[in-house]
């Protein structure tokens, strides 16, 4: 049965250089695109959730949204601090700050507890989360200033600092990764094909495919607000399905053409890959997209952008490897024919390349297929231990808190803090009413903060800060917790205001609304949004899952196999994930310092991916098999000849991936280490234990059954009718 796909690889392959000038001019038309409309980053407004987007919605119709405040603190070296060249450096910062135009106003100096310490904070303009883009001139102003006054320390930190010094760090890592993953994947592809061109061809089109969708990145974030994390999803998932589906293909294409044993056409060999590996490809990304579309349910900026940049980045890896791939291997192809063909005219006889028997492979399935019940037992007894530690899961929003030191304005924070603990967090809590009613609901705030300075959890010493809006229809008071925003006492404070001490006062005033945000409301709202939409996703997730192998091949117990499947290898790696991140045994052997919880948008973001990647494996595994099953052979020793033919390319790909997935445990940003872990442990573990143990265990045994309601072996990507119409016999 031809279809779309195999009509675009056909028409591919017969005008190779119309169809690789034609990608070229798809990835110049997308990369030129998306450059010229740039990027549309996520704004304060997209992140909005619970109790505290309200709240903070609320304080923004006021006015009295949150600002970008830096703060310059001034301390001797050693000793106490000299006053006069204090005062004067504090005049040097504030006449130097009111000058530039990023700045709103310049507060006056605040005198730590011991008085050795100085801060002055400066206010920028513009919403909270531009202020890490007119940062840059402050901080440059301030190293102007510390020149002038050698003999005192002069540093800078606040929320815009900090979150520049985190792109800047994201970006240095993603150079890393790119250091660590090239490379390995291309001796990993160089051992596989054993020649620099063909090992070649996987990288670049994976890397056209990332630029590609990079650019169309840049244009959907004009719907669907890019939350700043995109770029690194794109090459992570770009590089590793991006070669992997080509390797898919370039493995099968040489199969075909060592089959044929040179009676077949560069065209017709092409024709055969697109009848396979073509289609296998289409089905395998069609579920990726799938699944990750699922994303989207969690109604959540960060999950969407991260939806978006996987089925961008996948939907043209797809592209790629049914136009300019089938284009590539008939110009390499041809070139190889007229090397051949010279050869023999010199009388050389011709290589012939034997197609991959998977012996090793086969060895070891044996185990399965001659003792399947203990093999399959064993196998997922390790599995279930593996996935244990997931039972006792914690979640934290990883905040300001959780950033890598290795930032400086990390480090002055921390000197910060721990001069100016009232710094640390704040909880906002914003009441509207009626204008007539603005002087009882500032007296119920009043006494709200009287309360909460009583309250042991919260700072005793500063006023709490109350402001109105021009309309006196707003009102917000600020409470300073000295804690930092992800501990246990933060928390608990939080629960105090909501659940005590405002009940007790404005929230009892009829006709009032109120809410409460702040650092570590958002935080506790965010995750409690995330627990509340988890089962939607995962439940859609399971169902699309499902359904996506049902139609590809028609079987419904293949498909209940592959979801439970699916399940096991996740949750596997998430337990071990648990295991590792949750402690502090391994912080010193991955480089990290550990929350005590997993990054809240980690778990699930992984699961819905590790199931669109397994889908990989379990399409590319059962094709094969399936093709065995047309050729008449039984249900044992098909699964062994499936298994065993692809298990040496899957394991490559599993190698490409692993590799690239592992690079993320590099890099700095804990949350993208915990990704990367857990990815990198779902593929090793998916393509070794669930695809060579568990599979064929289940498989042998279920024989026939396996694919009910099918009676024989049907599939949509069987090649028999293609290449009995051209004459091969298999």
């Amino acid at each position: 049965m031809t279809t779309t796909s195999d009509r675009l690889a056909r028409w591919s392959a017969r005008n190779p250089w119309r169809a690789l000038a034609g990608w070229l001019v798809f990835v110049v038309l997308c990369l030129g695109a998306g450059i010229a409309a740039g990027s549309h980053q996520a704004t304060t407004e997209d992140y909005w959730v619970g109790e505290a987007g309200r709240a903070e919605q609320l304080a923004t119709e006021g006015g009295l949204q949150r600002k970008p405040v830096e703060h310059i603190t001034i301390r001797a070296e050693d000793g106490p601090l000299d006053r006069r060249a204090a005062g004067a450096a504090v005049q040097d910062v504030t006449d130097r700050m009111s000058r530039l135009p990023e700045v709103a106003r310049v507060a006056d100096p605040v005198a730590s507890k011991d008085g050795d310490t100085l801060r002055v904070a400066v206010t920028l303009r513009g919403p909270e989360l531009e202020g890490k883009e007119r940062v840059p001139a402050l901080l440059a102003e301030t190293d102007a200033i510390r020149s002038a006054h050698p003999d005192l320390v002069i540093e800078e930190t606040g929320s815009p600092a900090i979150s520049k010094g985190v792109n800047d760090q994201r970006g240095e890592d993603l150079a890393l990764s790119e250091r660590i993953s090239l490379p390995v994947t291309l001796v990993t592809l160089l051992v596989v094909f054993g020649s620099v061109t063909m090992a070649g061809v996987p990288l670049l089109l994976a890397l056209t495919s990332i630029a590609s969708a990079m650019g169309l990145n840049m244009l959907a974030s004009h719907l669907i607000p890019d939350a700043g994390i995109g770029t690194n999803l794109i090459l992570l998932i770009g590089l590793a399905v991006g070669v992997d589906y080509t390797l898919f293909y370039l493995e099968r294409e040489r199969e075909e053409r060592a089959r044929a044993g040179g009676r077949l056409s560069c065209e017709a060999l092409v024709d055969l890959a697109a009848s396979t590996a073509g289609r296998a490809i289409v089905v395998s990304g069609l579920a990726v997209i799938a699944s990750t579309a699922t994303l989207y349910l969690a109604t959540d900026v960060i999950f969407s952008s991260l939806a978006t940049g996987t089925i961008l980045v996948v939907a043209v890896a797809v592209a790629s490897s049914l136009t300019a791939l089938p284009a590539l291997l008939v110009m390499l192809g041809r070139r190889m024919e007229r090397r051949t063909a010279k050869g023999s005219r010199r009388g050389r006889p011709a290589r012939a390349e034997r197609p991959e028997t998977g012996r090793i492979f086969t060895a070891v399935l044996r185990l399965s297929r001659n003792r399947p019940v203990p093999t399959l037992c064993v196998a997922v007894l390790v599995m279930l231990a593996l996935a244990l530690p997931m039972l006792g899961l914690k979640l934290v929003d990883p905040g300001r808190d959780t950033f890598s030191r290795d930032i400086p304005a990390m480090q002055v924070h921390d000197r910060l803090t721990g001069e100016f603990p009232e710094l640390l967090v704040k909880h906002e809590v914003v009441a509207r009413s009626t204008p007539d009613q603005a002087d009882e609901v500032r007296e119920a705030l009043g006494e709200l903060g009287e309360r909460a300075r009583r309250d042991p959890l919260f700072a005793e010493n500063p006023e709490p800060v109350l402001r109105t809006s021009p309309d006196r229809r707003i009102s917000v008071l600020e409470l300073a917790v000295p804690h930092p925003a992800p501990s246990g006492a933060a928390i608990r404070s939080l629960d105090h205001l909501r659940q005590d001490h405002l009940p007790a006062t404005a929230g009892r005033l009829d006709g009032v609304e109120t809410a409460v945000a702040g650092d570590v409301a958002r935080s506790q709202d965010y995750v409690h949004h995330e627990q509340q939409k988890l089962p939607l996703v995962v439940g859609m997730l399971l169902l699309v899952t499902f359904v996506v192998t049902v139609l590809a091949f028609r079987s419904v117990v293949i498909a209940l196999i592959g979801v439970l499947l699916n399940l096991l290898s996740a949750a596997a790696a998430l337990g071990l994930m648990v295991a590792v991140f949750q402690g502090t045994w391994a912080e010193g052997l991955l480089d990290f310092d550990s929350m005590g919880a997993i990054a809240s948008r980690v778990p699930l973001f992984l699961f819905v991916i590790l199931f669109g990647l397994s889908m990989d494996y379990q399409v590319f595994v059962l094709s094969r098999i399936r093709e065995a099953r047309l050729r008449g052979l039984s249900s044992r020793d098909a699964v062994i000849e499936g298994i065993g033919r692809s298990a040496k390319v899957v394991t490559s790909a599993a190698v490409v991936m692993v590799t690239v997935f592992g690079g993320f445990v590099a890099l700095h940003l804990t949350e993208m280490k915990q990704m990367g872990f857990c990815l990198a442990v779902a593929v090793l573990l998916d393509a070794v234990v669930v695809r060579m143990l568990i599979l064929p265990s289940v498989l042998t045994l279920l024989g026939d059954r396996a694919w009910w309601p099918s009676r024989r072996a049907r599939a949509p990507l069987s090649t028999a009718p293609e290449r009995d119409a051209l004459g091969i016999v298999g």
